[in-house]
């Protein structure tokens, strides 16, 4: 994190409508999800990247204006686990990668609620705080598109728009600079890590659990931490 990512520039756009907010998170087969985790979790790898999804859609669930939560993934055993927390599974039926993953997405939550505000989420947020993320989607201006960039301040975790507005999700290395070359206004909140720290090395959930890892994630990191 640096100063630059944090620091307000300037007036805060007019917030979007504080209430119901479609939110989308993409989920990879677990199989294959998060491999930079190998040399951290072994075994466990797969079990942590569902651990990370399913704290991260209970804190989107409980989060103050949040209506509904869509995870697009193939995954049938994700699938079920994170429809049983109140999710709509949506199948990654394009398969073209995650930018592709995103738009089917927002298409599918566009068709359930046409009116209200988008917003895609990554799903590897274990600390994420219900409270945090209010804030984040607070600040979204009513008539455009913003971002909120990763922790490290290169790639992106939170991509909004307003209804009626396109989404163009540009996700993956370096997205924070094609998300801003592509117009949406750049989120600089204080006290929204939560919402910033994504996971993807043994590193980042060391700096997650620092933050308070939600119930699903908890558990298998203390078991880890015994090893």
């Amino acid at each position: 994190m640096t100063q630059d990512t944090v620091r307000p520039s300037g007036p805060v756009a007019p917030a979007a409508p504080a209430a119901d907010w479609s939110v989308v998170l993409p989920l990879k087969p677990l199989a294959t999800a998060k491999s930079r985790l190998a040399p951290y979790a072994g075994p466990h790898r797969a079990g942590l990247a569902l651990s990370f999804a399913l704290d991260t859609v209970r804190a989107a669930l409980a989060t103050p204006g949040v209506a509904r939560v869509l995870v697009v993934t193939r995954d049938a055993t994700a699938g079920e686990r994170l429809a049983g927390l109140g999710a709509l599974v949506v199948s990654d039926e394009p398969g073209g990668g995650l930018n592709t993953a995103l738009a089917h997405g927002a298409s599918a939550a566009r068709r359930l609620a046409p009116h209200a505000p988008l917003a895609v989420l990554s799903a590897d947020l274990p600390a994420l705080r219900p409270a945090e993320l209010a804030r984040v989607l607070g600040a979204v201006p009513a008539d455009g598109r913003a971002f909120l960039p990763d922790s490290p301040g290169l790639g992106t975790t939170l991509l909004a728009c307003a209804p009626g507005q396109p989404l163009s999700p540009a996700f993956g290395e370096g997205s924070r600079a094609r998300h801003a070359a592509g117009g949406a206004l750049e989120l600089r909140l204080a006290d929204v890590e939560s919402v910033r720290r994504d996971v993807d090395t043994g590193t980042d959930l060391g700096e997650a659990a620092a933050l308070g890892l939600g119930p699903h994630t908890s558990a298998l990191f203390a078991r880890l931490a015994q090893v």
